[in-house]
């Protein structure tokens, strides 16, 4: 699996650094992607540092706009913290080669 990184060079929304999927070179999802994550840059009041959000859907309740993921832990939540990390990695190497390549 690699993760692609599509910087956000628009600016807009405020906050978002890139799009990132995951592709998939083996197994029995080879040849597919996961698109719908984000990283962004934390604000300043809750620490700084950057996250990334995973793919979701969104829905109407009474009017009320509702969210659910689509990527979810079967039982434990590490598998998620894998996934962030994975793709924050991916990030900063982005960056790295394009400050080299500046």
């Amino acid at each position: 699996m690699t993760v692609k990184i599509t910087p956000n060079d628009r600016g807009n929304p405020p906050g978002k650094l890139a799009d990132a999927e995951l592709h998939f070179s083996e197994g029995p999802l080879e040849g597919l992607k996961l698109i719908g994550f984000s990283v962004w840059e934390r604000s300043r009041g809750g620490g700084g540092g950057r996250n990334v959000t995973f793919p979701a859907r969104t829905y109407s309740v009474n009017g009320e706009r509702r969210s659910f993921s689509l990527l979810r832990p079967i039982s434990e939540t590490r598998s998620q913290e894998q996934i962030r990390e994975l793709v924050l990695q991916a990030y900063a190497e982005f960056e790295a080669q394009a400050a080299i390549a500046s």
